[in-house]
């Protein structure tokens, strides 16, 4: 796990190094950078190591492999020990055990190809000598972050937009559409970024760059069956056994490494059967982590605890203070070094930040609510899909019926089900383009290419917006809040449920497998109670969120209100102030819970402060 870099572009050694130096928290074992010339061709990569495979310094990059390609790497590849012997087979030899030369030597084997023969988590850059010629890559599910900018022969890509921003005020300019993407969907989609100029590399892709000529090539090499092809035709019971298989092999080879392990518990479903695997693969003590709120309701840590006392793991409860949380929340920018959101995002920097202490690695149990039909919405999507097939002038009638009531959850359903059909239901408790407070006119939405997950006739609705989930909310969300959050303090976490094999396997299942009236994640649950009493897991479930709600109106109000002053929000371009300003005392008084907006706008503003000097917007 580390931070990449690489231009095109002529910058003096200590732009460079600032480059580096930016997001040098990302792999702070080991900073490098070497500059090649060729045929008049100028190029520089650069690394931040993490060490975790191989802690030798001949692991070190940017890597050299036979003086044929040179490669910038970010990840792991879980299954480089496998493929090194079949590459071996073909006389290949490997100097190092780490996985940064396994990539180079299949990339030399199967060009583009070898993409299909990795299994992990990664974004590279390998520079092919002979070729003249950059290819990159993005893993299939998007847990490794990939910016680049493009302008002919001016070529130039990071782990983070940061690197990509200094030194650049006169390349880059910040981007309106963007902003009204963050402000609608809490993140910038991909492949945008909030510059113009700066794109990102969609998950499941590669590219090819010609030095020569500046020619970019992005192709796609796996995608999800959203098509609905690949149907799973074993019983309950054979699809139980081959997935708890598959999640064994996941788990295993996620804990291999040359530093300590551990895994993040918050004592619900998927992170519980991620830890119980855990212990049963390995004879050493699993070290175990969750966070603590004092705030009723927050607190998840009790049933945590219960797990790891039944797994007998090595428990650390880590305490998330108001204090603590704030000074998170002043440097957020420079971690999410884009506009973000999600405010989970805090307690999981809390989270990683006191991990880290024990260990190097910590697996996660994250994606299993996607790929298994496990969050709150797929039980609401249930509800609204028997409103949709009543008759239309009976639902718009509700609708206003809703409108007029006083609380403001009645107001929202109203909102909700006035829309044309259950896909556009569902997309509008994602998407939050309230127009009334937004001065520029709403991007439009059939821009995304990902709506053609959720808007076909090939799978039921609970299985299309699972799909839609996991090639939108799980890579601009999960993904990115938890690479930064765990980056942020030199931590690796690994998601045994983003193994593609087991979304695979997910995707191919019939729906009644995963949710059976109301049981959601139900093959999920019962591959976890052979391993841990079903009785514990007794209760709703629950995020991991914030108590902002009440700190907004509370700790945090005089904070709030001078952050989103009349005069700040107004230099936050395309909203109106006087609009928001009613939104957020909507908030104070407690008329309507206003919590994510007054977190997106902080989120912004701080941004923008420290971010938007220089840079004009467009």
């Amino acid at each position: 796990m580390c931070g990449i870099y690489g231009t095109t572009i002529h910058y003096k050694d200590y732009q460079i190094k600032t480059k580096l130096e930016r997001t040098q928290f990302r792999g702070p074992d080991e900073m490098g950078y070497k500059s090649y010339k060729f045929n008049g061709n100028h190029v520089t990569f650069g690394h931040n190591r993490l060490s975790i495979i191989d802690l030798d310094p001949r692991s070190n990059q940017p890597f050299n492999y036979l003086d044929k390609v040179h490669i910038a790497f970010n990840g792991e590849i879980y299954n480089f020990q496998e493929l090194r012997k079949k590459l071996s087979l073909k006389g290949y030899v490997f100097n190092t055990t780490s996985d940064t030369e396994v990539i180079c030597a299949a990339y030399l084997e199967y060009g583009k190809k070898c993409l299909d023969h990795l299994n992990g988590m990664f974004a590279f850059v390998i520079y092919d000598i002979n070729e003249q010629q950059f290819f990159g890559a993005r893993d299939r599910l998007g847990q490794k972050p990939f910016y680049y900018y493009l302008n002919g022969k001016e070529f130039e890509f990071s782990s983070q937009i940061s690197s990509i921003q200094l030194f650049n005020e006169k390349r880059l300019t910040i981007s309106t559409n963007a902003i009204h993407d963050y402000l609608s969907w809490g993140a910038v989609p991909d492949p945008n970024s909030i510059f113009n100029e700066v794109k990102k590399l969609r998950a499941g892709h590669y590219f090819t760059y010609n030095l020569e000529t500046g020619k970019f090539i992005e192709e796609e090499y796996w995608d999800i069956d959203y098509k609905d092809k690949n149907k799973f035709t074993g019983t309950y019971s054979e699809a139980q056994s081959e997935l708890e298989d598959l999640l064994k092999d996941a788990v295993k080879m996620r804990l291999f490494a040359d530093v300590p392990v551990g895994v993040f518990l918050s004592g619900g479903v998927d992170s519980s059967l991620i830890a119980a695997l855990a212990t049963k693969s390995t004879n050493e003590k699993i070290k175990t982590f969750s966070v603590k709120f004092n705030e009723k309701g927050f607190d998840e840590s009790i049933y945590a605890k219960k797990v790891a006392d039944h797994l007998n793991t090595n428990h650390h409860i880590i305490e998330c203070n108001y204090k603590e949380g704030m000074d998170l929340i002043d440097n957020f920018h420079h971690y999410y070094d884009e506009p973000f959101n999600d405010s989970s995002a805090i307690p999981s920097m809390l989270l990683a930040k006191h991990t880290k202490k024990h260990v190097t690695v910590a697996l996660s149990g994250d994606a299993g609510d996607e790929s298994f039909i496990g969050y709150h919405r797929y039980n609401w999507v249930r509800y609204m899909n028997s409103i949709y097939k009543m008759p239309k002038p009976l639902r718009l009638l509700a609708s206003k019926t809703l409108n007029i009531m006083p609380h403001y959850k009645l107001k929202v359903i109203g909102s909700v089900i006035k829309n044309k059909s259950v896909n556009d239901a569902y997309l509008g408790t994602l998407y939050h383009p309230e127009s009334n407070w937004f001065e520029f006119q709403q991007t439009n939405n059939s821009d995304f290419e990902e709506l053609k997950y959720l808007y076909h006739d090939n799978k039921n609705v609970f299985e299309r917006v699972s799909d839609f989930d996991l090639k939108t909310y799980l890579n601009w969300d999960i993904n990115t809040k938890v690479d930064r959050a765990t980056m942020a303090y030199s931590l690796e976490a690994r998601a045994p449920f983003l193994d593609y094999r087991i979304v695979e396997f997910g995707r191919s299942l019939p729906t009644h497998f995963k949710f059976q009236n109301k049981n959601q994640k139900r093959i999920l649950k019962d591959v976890l109670y052979k391993h841990v009493p079903k009785e514990i897991f007794d209760r709703p479930k629950a995020g991991f969120t914030m108590p902002f709600k009440e700190w907004f109106k509370k700790d945090l109000k005089d904070y709030v209100l001078t952050e989103l002053s009349f005069d700040n929000l107004s230099d936050i371009p395309g909203i109106k102030p006087k609009e928001v300003q009613k939104m957020i005392n909507q908030h104070m008084d407690g008329s309507w819970n206003r919590t994510g907006l007054i977190w997106s706008l902080i989120i912004l503003r701080q941004w923008l402060k420290n971010n938007g000097e220089g840079f004009s917007i467009k």
